[in-house]
């Protein structure tokens, strides 16, 4: 039985890149490191994990997972962080609802991370919890 996804994982070729990548989650994006080995580190999303492996080299390349989104609290708060701290952001935060029935109201935002990895900033609560209405 399936109970969820465990991890996603990326590579980094240089030590730069696994430099960057410690800063933007860990600093950036304040996610927590739960495990490290020396040739990868799994870090906590809080409901699953990002695992980075430094074993790697060549070009990075946009693959058929487009994106991962994580879920936070304030799409707005940590796309600034994001911004501040020099990475881009190629969608502002907005408000979308997904007309699925029922309908689906969303806010949310992306950026690039430091490894070329697009991620999506996603909330579906308003700030006391409960769902978003429009």
């Amino acid at each position: 039985m399936i109970k969820g996804i465990h991890h996603i994982s990326m590579k980094c070729g240089t030590k730069e890149e696994l430099s960057k990548v410690k800063d933007f989650y860990l600093s950036v994006l304040g996610l927590k490191m739960i495990r490290d080995w020396p040739e990868g580190m799994m870090i906590d999303t809080g409901n699953g994990l990002i695992e980075i492996f430094t074993n790697a080299d060549g070009e990075h390349r946009l693959g058929s997972i487009r994106h991962f989104a994580l879920l936070c609290d304030d799409v707005d708060e940590i796309t600034e962080a994001v911004r501040t701290a020099g990475y881009e952001v190629i969608v502002e935060p907005n408000d979308k609802v997904i007309p699925s029935d029922p309908v689906y109201p969303i806010r949310m935002a992306f950026c690039i991370g430091p490894l070329g990895e697009q991620i999506e900033f996603f909330c579906d609560e308003n700030k006391d919890g409960s769902v978003r209405a429009y």
